[in-house]
């Protein structure tokens, strides 16, 4: 019967030492790829795409340091576990692996129990990372479906997380609160998936139960997203990224700092998206004018305390300021559009 564990690739040059690796696994239930040197390593791993690495350092052709290395610099298997298998345990080794990239060490000679305990806890992480790459990956497609379905929203969702994370990190939110302004901008209109394509393209005003039913977005997003366990955090920003500093907003009227900061940061980066790119209706207008349309709205529409550092952080984006700290990996799925410095005529009406 084949094994129905994860893969693990065995890169060891020691003929005898890599069947016993081998067979160590394997009667554990791990599935393995057994390679003598680096070259066939890496061809392996491309090849089979295992689910950890098991590898000595002194390899033949391509050794140790410079297969994890590789593995490093490729989007493919950048995450992809490594456990070194060395007698080389001197600091200075261990440091350079760590380095290069390694997950884990386990000195030669080695112990099975030890060994068996260190694959099985790298196994548990990758499983984590597996597990948000399959989020990142329905969020996506989630926002692909919502900008095919509305012209308007074309790359809107991508710029607008890369610019609310921005805000975000300037304000000083990290770590998961960062991810969740990145995750809330990005699927803030997921609901207008399920608005009638007439609502949604219709080139003149909106009758009063076309306006009722177009502002039912924010909930019906929030009821899309909630079978999702990631957006558990990021879904009161999906649903109140409508509200207004004033308490005039919807879909739930509150006002102030009731509404959570994720949704006043969103809003703030959704309006001034809409402003500089235009819509199908409205032409595009310049940086000077959606500055200026931000703080006519500061203390009604938006949140005053956070405009300010809004239209700093225009300036820092503009000039190629990074922000003070890496973005979530969602905030950078594109950059932000240039901004032109004079107005864009309308686009036909259809």
């Amino acid at each position: 019967m084949a094994p129905m564990g994860p893969r693990v690739a065995v890169i060891e040059d020691d003929a005898s030492i890599r069947r016993l690796l081998v067979r160590i696994l394997e009667a554990e239930g791990y599935g393995t790829i057994a390679v003598g040197d680096g070259d066939a390593g890496l061809r392996a791993i491309h090849e089979h795409q295992p689910d950890l690495v098991i590898l000595d350092l002194s390899l033949p052709r391509i050794d140790g340091h410079e297969l994890i290395r590789r593995l490093r610099a490729d989007p493919r298997t950048v995450a992809l576990p490594v456990i070194v298998l060395t007698g080389h345990t001197a600091s200075a080794d261990m440091i350079a692996a760590l380095d290069a990239g390694a997950d884990d060490f386990v000195a030669k000679p080695f112990q099975q129990l030890e060994l068996l305990a260190r694959l099985r806890s790298a196994w548990r992480m990758r499983q984590v990372t597996l597990k948000m790459e399959d989020a990142h990956a329905i969020v996506v497609a989630l926002v692909n479906a919502v900008e095919a379905k509305d012209v308007d929203l074309k790359d809107h969702c991508r710029n607008l997380a890369f610019r609310a994370a921005r805000l975000g990190a300037y304000v000083g939110l990290r770590d998961q609160e960062l991810d969740e302004v990145a995750f809330g901008a990005l699927l803030h209109d997921i609901g207008k998936i399920a608005l009638p394509e007439a609502i949604l393209h219709k080139p003149g005003p909106l009758t009063e139960d076309e306006i009722r039913e177009m502002r039912l977005h924010p909930v019906i997003g929030e009821r899309i997203i909630g079978p999702l366990r990631i957006a558990r955090d990021f879904s009161p920003i999906i649903r109140h990224h409508h509200e207004r500093w004033d308490g005039r907003g919807y879909p739930d009227g509150l006002a102030g700092e009731a509404i959570p900061l994720g949704a006043r940061i969103v809003a703030i980066a959704d309006a001034f998206d809409a402003i500089v790119r235009g819509r199908v209706y409205r032409a595009a207008r310049t940086l000077d004018e959606a500055i200026e349309e931000l703080r006519r709205h500061s203390g009604s529409q938006f949140d005053p305390g956070l405009i300010p550092l809004f239209i700093d952080e225009i300036e820092r984006v503009g000039s190629g300021t990074p922000p003070p700290v890496e973005l979530p990996s969602v905030a950078r799925l594109a950059v932000a559009v240039p901004i032109r410095p004079d107005p864009v005529p309308a686009r036909p009406r259809p």
